[in-house]
């Protein structure tokens, strides 16, 4: 199985820090937001990753190579202007083959065991299985809920659901009919809630949105506090 990081985004709430770097190379404890997940990925035994860039593309080429330090294949999908998350999946999906292929936001924060996915065998009807994760305080009522046969459906105007946390695997299946360019990940993900066609799992441990500065810094005070323990 292949996996795909999502690194093209500008990272407007982040500045002035993403004025000179790009966010998934902004450092936690020391370490790059993207390492950790190549790190993860090279334990659960990816072995080819798909990296997209725009913003400050350079930078993050260079960091990572051609991915042999943590023992895997690095193949960079380049966009001249970023096309937002479902456009860079599908513009790389050339590169991601015909199989189910995981993906990660390159600038989130999680534990996870990506062999999980790895592992995960999709359900007949599931195009996509999403990891949904406890709501944080910035988002009090999350994204969707979750039904009993681990489908995903719409929460009601003021119930509280779950939240994306931007880790899934996903068919080429799910992006069928997307025409090129620039596109968020919702419309689909809210047209397969439509079709019976998303699955999805609860995961309850560490993850964050290092969406601000402020939420970078208090992430990093964290995990230094854990490393010394």
């Amino acid at each position: 199985m292949k996996a795909m990081m999502l690194c093209a985004g500008i990272g407007e709430r982040m500045r002035p820090l993403t004025g000179h770097t790009p966010k998934p190379l902004l450092r936690v404890a020391d370490v790059p937001l993207m390492e950790y997940h190549l790190r993860g990925l090279a334990r659960a035994g990816f072995r080819e990753v798909v990296v997209n860039v725009s913003h400050l593309a350079g930078q993050i080429e260079h960091y990572c190579g051609d991915g042999s330090r943590w023992g895997m294949a690095i193949t960079w999908s380049r966009e001249e202007e970023p096309l937002e998350t479902a456009g860079g999946i599908q513009r790389a999906l050339p590169l991601l083959g015909t199989d189910p292929f995981l993906v990660i936001n390159g600038d989130v924060w999680i534990d996870y065991a990506f062999d999980t996915l790895r592992r995960y065998t999709l359900k007949p009807w599931e195009q996509a299985h999403l990891v949904l994760v406890d709501n944080p305080p910035q988002h009090p009522l999350g994204d969707f809920c979750l039904g009993e046969a681990g489908e995903v459906c719409y929460r009601a105007e003021r119930e509280a659901g779950l939240t994306y946390a931007g880790l899934g695997l996903y068919t080429p299946a799910f992006f069928t009919g997307m025409r090129p360019g620039k596109l968020a990940l919702r419309p689909l993900l809210d047209a397969a809630i439509a079709r019976g066609t998303l699955g999805a799992e609860h995961y309850r441990g560490d993850w964050e949105d290092v969406g601000t500065p402020q939420r970078l810094e208090a992430l990093d005070a964290r995990i230094r506090s854990g490393a010394e323990q």
